[in-house]
């Protein structure tokens, strides 16, 4: 029986699932003369490569082999989670300036105003097992919400409502109250499944004021001590035991 021919990739997006830089900066280095394939220039972004076959060089450097990394952030309030934004914001990859690190992607994101993990890396395999929704893995978020809520409260937005504007039905894995003060409330909230704005809109439906967000788990991987603003790479065995199938667990 014939092998069925290798699949090829535009040069540009084999740049970038390479995780050498995004697909735009590749498709401009393609058209500056800078990159080779198989020591032959080529300027066409959209030129045909294998992957793990044709070599890609860039300014004498073969990128076939571009190290993965996988990094975590405590992102502050008020970033974008983008590498550039239309309006001037300023976003996430300034916490990285001087950094010397690979071009990284974003796994998933952050709305400007929440906090706390947000995981970038050039591993697009290794970033697809944290978003897919089949693998339902628990990202865990501290909330502080003003005013009080009762258990009863607690177990209808754990039953979750339906966004009759977006036509999602959102509700929460777990919730449950973490801490009280006079004036308001932390909860922790846990979802296996993330919509846009998912925990605001959900408690905005009960008419609940979220004043701080922040994300403090996703799978096994724990924020922990970590300073805002400040970003570390995951050790080997993070990486290992990230990539695991979740234990499901029962609803509390």
């Amino acid at each position: 029986m014939s092998q069925p021919p290798p699949t090829r990739t535009g040069l540009a997006r084999a740049m970038s699932k390479l995780g050498f830089c995004s697909r735009s900066r590749a498709t401009e280095l393609i058209r500056m003369g800078k990159v080779k394939v198989n020591l032959t220039v080529r300027k066409n972004p959209e030129f045909p490569v294998v992957l793990k076959k044709d070599v890609i060089i860039m300014d004498d450097i073969s990128i076939n082999q571009a190290p993965r990394m996988y990094v975590m952030l405590n992102k502050p309030r008020g970033l974008v989670t983008s590498a550039s934004d239309e309006l001037g914001r300023e976003t996430v990859f300034s916490c990285f300036e001087n950094s010397k690190l690979p071009h990284l992607s974003p796994v998933g994101r952050l709305d400007k105003a929440s906090e706390g993990m947000l995981l970038f890396t050039n591993d697009n395999v290794w970033a697809d097992t944290i978003t897919n929704p089949d693998t339902h893995l628990d990202k865990t978020y501290h909330v502080q919400i003003s005013g009080t809520v009762d258990e009863k409260r607690l177990a209808q937005i754990r039953e979750g409502v339906v966004d009759e504007e977006q036509g999602d039905h959102l509700s929460a894995k777990v919730i449950k109250i973490l801490r009280t003060g006079e004036k308001n409330i932390w909860l922790e909230v846990v979802l296996d499944e993330g919509r846009n704005r998912h925990i605001r809109r959900l408690l905005e439906a009960f008419n609940i004021e979220v004043l701080r967000l922040v994300r403090v788990k996703i799978g096994m991987l724990v924020l922990g001590n970590l300073v805002k603003g400040q970003w570390r790479e995951l050790t080997k065995y993070e990486v290992l035991k990230s990539r695991e199938p979740q234990v499901v667990r029962p609803i509390s």
